[in-house]
């Protein structure tokens, strides 16, 4: 058949890349299943053989950002070489790529009112993003005293909230996405700002 799920051999990922194009051009509330299947190039009833509804299918595009998200920031993290202050550097670089080169997976899994636990397979999902994060904040804040180390889940939703805040504010091409300097340096010196304040980097770092 000349439709194009079907001639991939695959109409759920067809549908899923369809939606991907769509959530990042009007959102994930400002298209319909219907819209979908057009883009798709299948007819109107052919997603509900796999998906149950429009929250369904999001879920299914924010389960395979959070799995791609996963792979990049542990492939940045790389066990923490050459060196932990590097390598979480480039942790928080890994998150900027991937809101610019997956616009339609970033808005499904943090825009999209999607609970993270609405399946066990996207709460497992999740929770490998959250373990890579959590995993670099312990290597760093190991260098301070038991007593002075914030707990990792805390450090690194920190450290997530800033990031996220700049993909946000100034790396999305909206109108508030003005300014002076280029995400990038805002994440970090941002990063620098928050480690400096905990004493882990001196002023000189």
């Amino acid at each position: 058949m000349s439709k194009r799920g079907y001639h991939h051999g695959n109409l759920r990922q067809a549908l899923v890349d369809a939606t991907l194009e769509l959530i990042a051009e009007k959102g994930p509330a400002g298209f319909t299943m219907s819209e979908a299947a057009k883009l798709a190039e299948v007819s109107a009833a052919a997603p509900y053989r796999h998906f149950t509804g429009r929250e369904d299918l999001i879920a299914e595009v924010a389960l395979q950002g959070y799995d791609l998200f996963a792979d990049l920031l542990d492939y940045a993290w790389n066990d923490g070489q050459p060196s932990v202050l590097r390598a979480f550097e480039a942790v928080g670089r890994a998150y900027l790529a991937f809101a610019r080169k997956h616009p339609g997976h970033y808005i499904a899994m943090f825009e999209s009112g999607l609970a993270p636990n609405q399946t066990a397979e996207l709460a497992a999902a999740v929770e490998r993003v959250n373990r890579v994060m959590q995993r670099a904040a312990e290597a760093l804040s190991a260098r301070l005293p038991p007593e002075k180390r914030p707990p990792a889940a805390m450090f690194s939703a920190h450290v997530a909230a800033l990031s996220h805040g700049i993909v946000e504010l100034y790396a999305r091409g909206k109108p508030g996405a003005r300014s002076p300097f280029s995400p990038d340096e805002l994440l970090e010196t941002g990063v620098g700002i928050y480690l400096r304040g905990l004493g882990l980097i001196d002023g000189d770092c």
